[in-house]
C-alpha cells in the first residue's frame, strides 16, 4: 500500500472534541477537517465504534479519514457511550440509545459551521452495523452509507448463532467486548475523572454473553437492528462490502436484492478487514472506490460509480487448503443486477457415497452417520481475521466423521457463484440434533479445500423463532443454505459435500451425540451455476492511504492454533493465541500491551464434556500512570444447562482495586 501524496486540502486535525448526548452525558470524537472548513463547509463522514480511537484502532483510524479530509471532507471519529473516552456505560451492542445517540451526533455535525449539512456513515463490523440501523431511521441529514463487513439479520447471520446454532464465536466475541468494556479512558482526554468513569465502567458494564445466551432463539432481542424485517426503510444509497473469508458475505447478496434505493455490492477474497489493507489478497484502492461514492452522494459530482455493476465479485480460482494465505488467485467478475439471470442451476443427487446428475436413476437407501466430536478441530473460525491461521485446514481429516458423497471428475471446469443449497431427507435419534454440511473442492491429488459449509439446528427446520423437537426416527425434509462465495473448480477437479453431525468449536455440540439417518435419492444439492462472461474488464487502483502515527514494538507479539491431543486422557484441545505484545504509541507515549488465549475442549465422545475458555489481558501505561485488567470467561454445558462462569480484575500498579465473579446457570432451550 502506497501512502498518498497529492490531496487537494491540507488537513486540521483535532485529537477530542466534546459531544453533548440529549441526557448530559458527552461522547469524544477525533475530527480531521479540511483547513478553512469553517469558511467554505464540506461535506461529514462519521465512523461510530467502541473500538477505542485514542489507542486501539488509532493507527488504522489514521490510514482513512485523514485520506477523506485530504480530499475535502470532514472526518468525525466518535468513541460510543461507555467505550473509550466518551463518558457513560456500555452495557449492549445495537442498543436504541446507542442508535439514538448516533442520531444526536449527525444532527451535531448538521449545526457545525465546518458541514454543510451532508453527512455520510462509514464502518467496518460495529460500524458497518449500526449505518444500516441509523440509515432506517431515515435521517434526512443522513445521504449515503458504506457498510463493510455487516449484517441486515443479527439472529441468522451474525457471531452469535448460525442456522439456530450456537457458535463457539459467540464466546470469543463476548470476551472480546467483556475485555474492552473493562478499560479506563485516557485520563490525558478526561481528566482527573477517569478513574471515576473507569469504575463506573467495571461495576455497570456487566456480561454481555449471559445476555445473548438467553436469547436462543429469534425474539424480539434480536428483530431490534435487524434491518431485514423492514429493507424498505433503508432509502438512501448503499455500498456494502464483504469478503469471502469473512463471515458477512451473505448480507451483501440480500442487501442487493432486497434494497430500494440505489446500491452497489462489492466482495473480495479478504477476511475481516477494510479491502485496502484486505487480507487474504489482492487488495484494492478501496479509499479511492469511497471517493467516488461519497463524491457522487454527497457533493453531487459525477464520478461514473453508478455506471459500475451493481456487484463486483473477486472469482476465487483453485488452490490447495490452507489455514492462511497472503494471497487468493482468482480474477474480478461483475454482474449488472443481482439476483442476475446469468446464473443458473446445477443439481446433484446424493447416491450411496456419490454425487451423481439430477437425472440419474437414484435408488433410495439410508445411510447412517454419528460424528464425533473431533469433527470439527480443523474447521477454522466462523469470520477470519487473517491474525492467526484460522481458515479451514485440509479437510480429509475432517471427513472421517461425516459421510461424504463425491462426483466424477468434472470434464469441463465449472463456476459457481452465490448460495449452495442442499435438501436432505432425514431423521435422527434424539429430540435435538445438528448438522453441518461442506462443500469442497478435490483436487487430483485427494487435497480438500473447503469452499463454504452450512449449519442447521434441526429443531429450527421450520423456524428460528418458534423451533420444535424432533420426534426421534420421523422423517423430515430439511434444506440447509450454504454461504455464498464464488468459486472456480477446475476440469479433472471433483466436488464434494460432507455432512456431520458435530462441528466443534466452530458451533456448539448438540445436548447428546445423535444417530442420523440420511436418505439418499430423494436428496439433493443445488449449485448456483455461472456462465463466465467473456472480456470482463473490472480492475480497481492499487491500494493508498495517509499516512499513520509511529508504533515501537518493545515485545513481539505471538499468533498460532494448535490442536492437543492428550491420548493418556483422551482429552483433545484447540488452542488459540492472539498476543499483540507490548508496543509504544510515540505521539501519545503510550505503553499498551494485549495478549488474548482461547481454549475449547471435550473429552472422549462425551458431548456434555465441551468446554470453551478464554483469557484476556489488556495494560496501559504512561509515565507513573499504569493500569492492566484480566477477564476469565469458562463456559461448559450438561445437556439441560449452559453453566457461565466469569471473572473480571482490575489493577492499578500491582495493586487489584476491583474484582468481581459471576456463576451463572442457563437453560439449554432446544440447542
Amino acid at each position: 500500500m502506497t501512502v498518498a501524496k497529492h490531496c487537494a486540502y491540507k488537513i486540521r486535525h483535532i485529537e477530542h472534541c466534546w459531544i453533548p448526548m440529549a441526557d448530559g452525558i458527552r461522547l469524544s470524537a477525533r475530527i480531521w477537517m479540511p483547513e478553512g472548513a469553517e469558511t467554505e463547509p464540506v461535506p461529514a463522514i462519521f465512523e461510530f465504534i467502541p473500538y477505542r480511537k485514542r489507542d486501539g484502532v488509532r493507527l488504522r483510524d489514521e490510514t482513512m479519514h485523514p485520506y477523506f479530509a485530504g480530499h475535502g471532507y470532514a472526518c468525525i471519529r466518535v468513541d460510543i457511550r461507555g467505550s473509550g473516552d466518551s463518558e457513560g456505560v456500555l452495557t449492549d451492542e445495537y442498543l436504541q440509545q446507542e442508535l439514538d445517540d448516533g442520531v444526536t451526533v449527525i444532527e451535531w455535525l448538521d449545526k457545525q459551521p465546518w458541514c454543510d449539512g451532508n453527512i455520510g456513515m462509514y464502518g467496518i463490523s460495529w460500524g458497518g452495523f449500526n449505518g444500516l440501523q441509523i440509515a432506517a431511521m431515515q435521517l434526512p441529514q443522513l445521504k449515503a452509507i458504506v457498510s463493510v463487513c455487516s449484517t441486515d439479520d443479527r439472529y441468522a447471520d451474525d457471531v452469535h448463532y448460525m442456522g439456530g446454532c450456537l457458535l463457539g464465536d459467540n464466546l470469543s466475541w463476548a470476551s472480546t467486548m467483556f475485555a474492552y468494556n473493562s478499560l479506563p479512558p485516557d485520563p490525558q482526554i478526561v481528566g482527573s475523572k477517569w478513574r471515576d468513569m473507569w469504575f463506573e465502567r467495571l461495576k455497570g458494564s456487566g456480561l454481555w454473553l449471559n445476555t445473548w445466551l438467553n436469547h436462543q432463539h429469534r425474539d424480539e432481542y434480536w428483530q431490534h437492528g435487524s434491518i431485514c424485517e423492514d429493507f424498505s426503510k433503508v432509502q438512501i444509497p448503499v455500498m456494502a462490502v464483504s469478503g469471502w473469508a469473512d463471515g458477512y458475505s451473505n448480507a451483501v447478496f440480500r442487501l442487493l436484492t432486497n434494497l430500494p434505493g440505489p446500491r452497489q455490492g462489492l466482495i473480495g477474497p479478504w477476511s475481516h478487514k477494510y479491502p485496502h489493507i484486505g487480507v487474504p489478497g489482492p487488495a484494492i484502492g478501496f479509499l479511492q472506490e469511497c471517493l467516488r461514492w461519497w463524491d457522487k452522494w454527497l457533493k453531487g459530482i459525477e464520478t461514473g460509480i453508478m455506471d459500475e455493476p451493481m456487484l463486483r465479485a473477486w472469482m476465487l480460482d483453485s488452490m490447495p487448503p490452507s489455514t492462511s494465505y497472503h494471497q487468493r488467485y482468482g480474477r474480478w467478475v461483475s454482474e449488472p443486477s443481482w439476483p442476475t439471470p446469468n446464473i443458473g442451476t446445477l443439481v446433484f443427487k446424493l447416491d450411496r457415497y456419490r454425487l451423481v446428475d439430477e437425472f440419474a436413476d437414484v435408488a433410495e437407501e439410508e445411510l447412517c452417520l454419528q460424528s464425533p466430536l473431533s469433527n470439527g478441530l480443523f474447521a477454522g473460525k466462523w469470520c477470519s481475521y487473517s491474525t492467526t491461521p484460522d481458515l479451514p485446514h485440509d479437510q480429509r481429516e475432517e471427513e472421517g466423521g461425516a459421510l461424504v458423497f463425491t462426483s466424477q471428475p468434472l470434464d469441463t471446469a465449472l463456476e459457481i457463484m452465490g448460495a449452495a443449497v442442499i435438501e436432505l431427507e432425514l431423521s435422527a435419534s434424539k429430540p435435538v440434533a445438528m448438522i453441518a454440511v461442506r462443500l469442497s473442492d478435490v483436487h487430483p491429488d485427494n487435497k480438500s479445500s473447503r469452499v463454504t459449509y452450512g449449519l442447521l439446528n434441526l429443531t429450527h427446520r421450520d423456524s428460528h423463532t418458534n423451533p420444535t423437537p424432533l420426534q426421534p426416527d420421523k422423517r423430515y425434509r430439511v434444506k440447509v443454505q450454504l454461504n455464498g462465495t464464488a468459486q472456480t473448480f477446475p476440469k479433472g477437479h471433483r466436488i464434494r459435500i460432507a455432512i456431520s453431525s458435530s462441528y466443534f468449536p466452530l458451533a456448539w455440540p448438540s445436548p447428546e451425540s445423535t444417530r442420523i439417518k440420511i436418505y439418499t435419492g430423494c436428496s439433493r444439492v443445488i449449485l448456483p451455476s455461472r456462465n463466465p462472461r467473456h472480456q470482463e474488464t473490472i480492475s480497481f487502483l492499487a491500494p493508498e492511504a495517509s499516512t499513520s502515527g509511529a508504533k515501537q514494538q518493545l515485545i513481539e507479539g505471538h499468533h498460532n492454533w494448535r490442536v492437543i491431543r492428550e491420548l493418556d486422557k483422551d482429552l483433545s484441545t484447540l488452542e488459540v493465541i492472539n498476543d499483540n505484545g507490548t508496543y509504544h504509541l510515540e505521539d501519545i507515549d503510550l505503553i499498551v500491551n494485549r495478549e488474548a488465549n482461547e481454549w475449547y475442549t471435550y473429552q472422549s465422545d462425551d458431548f456434555q464434556s465441551a468446554q470453551g475458555k478464554t483469557l484476556w489481558r489488556w495494560g496501559f501505561k504512561r509515565g507513573d500512570w499504569a493500569v492492566q485488567t484480566v477477564t476469565r470467561t469458562l463456559l461448559h454445558c450438561d445437556e439441560f444447562y449452559f453453566y457461565l462462569d466469569a471473572e473480571l480484575d482490575a489493577y492499578e500498579g500491582d495493586k487489584r482495586v476491583y474484582s468481581q465473579n459471576w456463576n451463572l446457570r442457563i437453560n439449554r432451550n432446544l440447542v
